[in-house]
């Protein structure tokens, strides 16, 4: 006869007791009664037909068909060169914002200017960041007036808090080791910034100029709309005199247009980053023999 050994149940393991919990429940269903009553009260503030949202298809589809079916074709030159004019807009902001942000994005990064310099730095590039590019654009206008270069600036500005930002980040993500074997041999501050933090940073930082150019084409197309010129303003008088088929016309060139600005900036990003050529639409592409080399080469270093 075999014995069967059965084995003594585990006891559970500790926890806090049952009438701990609870005070941890009720919390927690006051925080989800407070977020529902915010949510129906924005709701209920909001003055909103709800009857009309019925109406919604059947309009949108009405509109669509004015717009595309079919677009006048007659106003691709005009609608192209409304676009490149935007194109310019957001390349003159963007270099703009470069030229300036760089130098004031090392004096906010830690480890190379101190705390009374690179406080004051980061707080600006926080207010900066905090104003949206069209606030900026019509405080700008009192001053410029309704121009495209009014939309530049504007662009410039919004790129100084953002750019500046990236910069001291990718300052302080290095590895310090290049840093301090520059300092150590008596490099003066700017010799370590050269061959000590720029070398490192320096594929992450052109990435984000790029990235930042095509935040800057989108923002240019709604800068427009308030009068700063290029493909905005010219949307913005079609609606107004509903010319419908124009609009659909301007629709589909700035849909095209910035696209590709999208995936001829990310192609290159990937390059600059990891040596491949990489379209987001279509995949990636295995490296070049010269990026393999340039790999195999810093492999070695």
């Amino acid at each position: 006869m075999s014995a069967v050994t059965r084995q003594a149940p585990q006891a559970a393991p500790p926890g806090p007791a049952g009438p701990g919990r609870r005070p941890r429940r009720v919390a927690a269903k006051i925080v989800w009664l407070v977020i529902t009553a915010l949510v129906v009260a924005a709701v209920w503030s909001v003055d909103i037909k709800w009857s009309e949202l019925a109406d919604f298809p059947a309009n949108l589809w009405k509109y669509l068909t004015l717009m595309f079916g079919p677009p006048d074709l007659g106003k691709l030159p005009e609608a192209f060169s409304a676009t490149i004019l935007s194109v310019q807009m957001a390349w003159l902001g963007t270099v703009i914002g470069i030229i300036v942000s760089f130098p004031l994005s090392f004096l906010a990064a830690r480890g190379v200017a101190p705390a009374a310099v690179r406080w004051p730095m980061r707080g600006l590039f926080a207010l900066i960041r905090a104003v949206p590019e069209v606030v900026i654009a019509v405080l700008i206008l009192s001053v410029t007036g309704l121009t495209a270069f009014t939309g530049a600036l504007a662009l410039a500005v919004g790129s100084i808090g953002t750019l500046g930002k990236w910069g001291y980040e990718s300052f302080e993500s290095i590895d310090s080791g290049p840093l301090e074997a520059t300092a150590s041999v008596g490099g003066s501050p700017v010799a370590q910034m050269r061959w000590g933090v720029w070398p490192q940073a320096q594929p992450e930082v052109f990435a984000f100029w790029l990235y930042r150019f095509e935040i800057n084409v989108r923002a240019s197309a709604i800068l427009g709309l308030i009068g700063a010129g290029g493909i905005g303003k010219m949307l913005t008088d079609n609606v107004q005199y509903r010319i419908w088929d124009g609009v659909g016309m301007l629709l589909i060139v700035v849909i095209v247009v910035t696209m590709a600005i999208d995936q001829l900036s990310g192609m290159v990003r990937h390059r600059i980053i990891d040596g491949t050529w990489k379209l987001p639409l279509l995949g990636r592409r295995s490296p070049t023999p010269e990026a393999k080399d340039t790999m195999v080469v810093s492999d070695n270093d």
